[in-house]
C-alpha cells in the first residue's frame, strides 16, 4: 500500500543508496528462500508495491519499509543502511534501534481512542489509501466519509486500516495495521453515539454522514525501539 505524501527517510537518497536498499532487500529474501509473492505476504501488501519498496523508484512509506523490515526478520535501519560494525578497541557497542513485534493489546493501545490514519481500498489500478480521521469503538476502527466519495467502502469489502508515528531524529517509532471487512453504521442510536465522541468530526469537512466501522479479522504492529 502507498502512503501518500508520507516523507522521506533521513538517509542519503542517492542512487547508490536505492541499489543497497533493494540489494540488501533482495539478498535477505533469497537467504530465507522467499518469493517475492511470499515475502508480500507476509509484509501485507501487494506485491507491486513490494517491488516499488524494494526499488525505492519514489517517495517511500517509512511505515510499509518497517513491515518489509519485520518480514525478513532484520532490524529497520539495518535495512536502510545496512550494518554498524562495533567500534575498534572493543568499546561499548554503538546503541541502534531494533524492529520488534507488538501483541494486539499493545497495538489497541496505540490505536487509543481516536486520530488519523490510511484506509486501504482495492481499486482497478490496485490498492488506493485514503487519509481519514478515526475512532475506535469496542476494538474496531469507524471513520465518517462522503457516501458518494472515494473512501465509501462498500458494506462487505475487504478493507485494510494504518496508522503510526514515526520520530526520525530519535529512530523511534511504531506502526499498526488493521485488516478486515468492512461495515455501514446505521444504527441512529449508534450514529449519535459516535458524533458526540471527541475525533468525530470529520477534518476534511463536506457532507460526511456515512459511518464506516472496519472489523479486525487481524491486527498486527511494529515498533522501533532503541537498544544499546
Amino acid at each position: 500500500m502507498h502512503g501518500e505524501g508520507m516523507p522521506r527517510d533521513g538517509a542519503d537518497d542517492s542512487p547508490s543508496q536505492r541499489d543497497s536498499v533493494a540489494t540488501r532487500a533482495a539478498l535477505r529474501r533469497r537467504q530465507l528462500g522467499l518469493s517475492q509473492e511470499e515475502l508480500a505476504q507476509r509484509a501485507g501488501m501487494s506485491v507491486a508495491y513490494l517491488r516499488q519498496l524494494e526499488g525505492l523508484r519514489e517517495d517511500f512509506d517509512p511505515a510499509a519499509l518497517m513491515r518489509i523490515a519485520a518480514a525478513l526478520g532484520m532490524p529497520y535501519e539495518e535495512l536502510l543502511r545496512g550494518r554498524d560494525d562495533a567500534p575498534p578497541g572493543g568499546g561499548p557497542a554503538a546503541t541502534h534501534p531494533v524492529l520488534m513485534r507488538l501483541s494486539e493489546a499493545e497495538c489497541w493501545e496505540r490505536l487509543g481512542t481516536h486520530g488519523i490514519g490510511r484506509v486501504a481500498l482495492s481499486a482497478d489500478a490496485g490498492p488506493v489509501l485514503f487519509p481519514v480521521n478515526f475512532l475506535v469503538d469496542a476494538r474496531t476502527v469507524v471513520y465518517r466519509t462522503d457516501p458518494e466519495g472515494a473512501a465509501a467502502a462498500t458494506a462487505g469489502e475487504r478493507v485494510a486500516f494504518e496508522t503510526d508515528h514515526l520520530d526520525e531524529q530519535l529512530s523511534t517509532g511504531w506502526s499498526v495495521l488493521v485488516t478486515g471487512a468492512a461495515e455501514h453504521v446505521t444504527d441512529p442510536e449508534a450514529v449519535r453515539a459516535l458524533a458526540a465522541r471527541p475525533g468525530a468530526e470529520p477534518w476534511a469537512g463536506g457532507v460526511r454522514t456515512l459511518w464506516v466501522r472496519v472489523v479486525p479479522g487481524q491486527v498486527s504492529g511494529r515498533v522501533i525501539r532503541t537498544r544499546g
